[in-house]
């Protein structure tokens, strides 16, 4: 009974991971060359992905990006061979687990670049060396359960429930998805991503309205890729702009029919 559950699991994930068909147009994205240019250790890579789990993912979190991978740079993983390109991202897949991969595989797909702002160099390393760390380590598959629930992405769901049902496998640390593995390791070195804040008043009768801010660290099960997109404690780097965009020099496609742009 346990090979039939762990191959029916491996068989959805599968099919979950299958890229769909490209349905609209092709917008512009950030080239390999801009991102190898502009990412820095630590950066979270946001990506819209194409797959039938992006879908429920992006409804549930109520946002265009789908997956997370958080790069490491060029030397922290072992060198290959020259031919082939350097693996530079580290991310949480349902079928390769947490694993490594180049700017490659997120060619022609929409990407934004989350920065962690003010993190300095020894904490960086940290981050990085904490992802790394945790490459090998797989989601069990036998939760097939886990899996079900994103072949039914437009069942309504209420609001206070959507992230609970983005809490994939049982909280055991060798099972990661995207964003909890990047969560864990900025929470590693006591980095914000976004946590619950509340007001404290002080007892202070010459400030009657004072209060201190006190920062609670949240479930890293519940972080979606979304949240470092609108986190105030991380930049949002767009390379086309950094490196000195200029409207003019853009070629434009001269076209006589207006509907075009209608």
């Amino acid at each position: 009974m346990r090979w039939i559950t762990q191959l029916t699991g491996n068989l959805l994930a599968k099919y979950l991971t299958t890229p769909l068909k490209r349905t609209t147009p092709h917008y512009a994205t950030i080239s390999q060359e801009m991102l190898n240019a502009t990412l820095e250790p630590a950066d979270v890579l946001l990506v819209e992905g194409n797959t039938r789990l992006s879908i429920p993912i992006k409804y549930l979190t109520q946002s265009s990006w789908s997956h997370a991978a958080i790069y490491v740079g060029h030397e922290a993983l072992p060198t290959r061979e020259a031919w082939q390109m350097p693996l530079v991202l580290v991310e949480a897949d349902l079928i390769e687990g947490v694993h490594a991969v180049t700017l490659a595989h997120y060619a022609q797909l929409n990407t934004r670049i989350c920065r962690p702002a003010g993190l300095d160099a020894k904490d960086r390393q940290r981050v990085v060396d904490f992802v790394i760390n945790r490459i090998g380590y797989r989601y069990d598959l036998k939760n097939m359960l886990d899996l079900a629930r994103y072949l039914f992405p437009l069942v309504p769901v209420p609001t206070r429930y959507r992230r609970r049902m983005l809490a994939l496998g049982s909280g055991d640390p060798s099972r990661a998805i995207c964003s909890t593995l990047i969560a864990q390791a900025f929470q590693s070195v006591s980095y914000p991503i976004l946590p619950e804040i509340e007001r404290e008043w002080l007892n202070d009768p010459q400030c009657a309205d004072c209060y201190a801010e006190i920062y609670h660290i949240r479930n890293h099960n519940l972080f979606t890729p979304r949240d470092f997109d609108i986190s105030p404690f991380f930049d949002i780097i767009k390379p086309t702009i950094r490196n000195g965009f200029d409207y003019r020099a853009i070629a434009w496609k001269e076209s006589h029919n207006e509907s075009n742009f209608s």
